[in-house]
């Protein structure tokens, strides 16, 4: 008996897929390699891992449609960001190389007028420990 169809994709995901894609893009015509996409660990995950020399940035990309809902950035707060930290230390323990700098920048893909505009926020957050 053949499987039932899965459902069509929500027009959200497939919008956040195109902002990564267009992410991606971006960052390799600016001299970065990408070292992964999507790496999950359990529920959670970094939307690219990026290296540019020795630098190695954990990129988190926001995909908008337009302001209504106020710059991607402010959508990851410290719980997202606690969770991205969490893959990266993982990362990094299986695939980091000595001499490394490890950064958490967050790309915004807005909408605007049919056209998508990219802001790369580098160093968006830094790891406290307490």
């Amino acid at each position: 008996m053949p499987e039932p169809p899965s459902p069509p994709p929500d027009p959200r995901h497939v919008f956040g897929r195109h902002g990564e894609h267009q992410a991606r893009e971006w960052l390799e015509a600016r001299g970065w390699h990408v070292l992964a996409e999507r790496f999950r660990v359990g529920r959670n995950e970094i939307d690219l891992i990026v290296r540019r020399g020795t630098v190695v940035a954990f990129v988190e990309v926001k995909a908008r449609r337009g302001a209504g809902f106020g710059p991607g950035r402010e959508a990851v707060g410290w719980r997202k960001q606690r969770a991205i930290s969490r893959v990266a230390e993982i990362w990094r323990l299986r695939q980091g190389q000595p001499g490394d700098c490890y950064r958490f920048d967050v790309i915004e893909v807005v909408r605007a007028t049919g056209v998508n505009r990219l802001v790369h926020i580098e160093d968006a957050w830094r790891l406290t420990y307490r």
